[in-house]
């Protein structure tokens, strides 16, 4: 009765964001739709074109009906109207500013996104995969890779048993 993310490791291409000087310290966050934002904890330092920056971080989000019913009827209703466009996951790469520079904001520089509802209509979960990361000034240059993996199948093969059933 869960989601499992993982957000292995980012590299990034070549764009602005690899030349940009004041982009040193690099966060994913990771949302759903609007229920749910986690980042990984640790901040590193920008990957130089060709290598990868790893994360390996990993977090569950529950979706059991005792406690998380609202997560559910998310999903639920993510099944049932397919002309929602808040089927995805959506990974934020975030700049952070460097230490002596703590009154700079966090600047988000790209945007990656997984689709529930398609890993439900491939019957397949998401396992270890680069996905592309869109810069956030032009959604349609794609900046970097994002490798993550997303276990959402079963709960949603759950989900949408209880639909049929409903």
């Amino acid at each position: 009765e869960k989601i499992r993310i993982e957000i292995i490791s980012l590299c990034i291409t070549e764009s602005r964001i690899a030349s940009d000087e004041t982009i040193q310290q690099l966060f994913v966050e990771c949302r759903l739709y609007n229920f749910l934002e986690e980042e990984t904890p640790l901040s590193l330092p920008k990957p130089t074109s060709g290598q990868r920056i790893h994360y390996n971080y990993s977090n569950v989000i529950h979706v059991d009906k005792a406690n998380n019913r609202a997560r559910r009827e998310y999903l639920k209703s993510m099944l049932l109207k397919p002309d929602l466009h808040t089927d995805s996951l959506r990974f934020t790469v975030v700049s952070d500013p460097p230490e002596d520079e703590q009154d700079l904001e966090c600047e988000d520089i790209g945007f990656a996104y997984v689709s529930l509802r398609e890993i439900f209509q491939k019957q397949r979960d998401i396992i270890e995969q680069d996905i592309d990361v869109f810069d956030s000034q032009d959604d349609s240059a794609v900046i970097g890779k994002l490798k993550v993996t997303v276990e959402a199948l079963h709960v949603l093969r759950a989900v949408y048993e209880e639909c049929k059933d409903d």
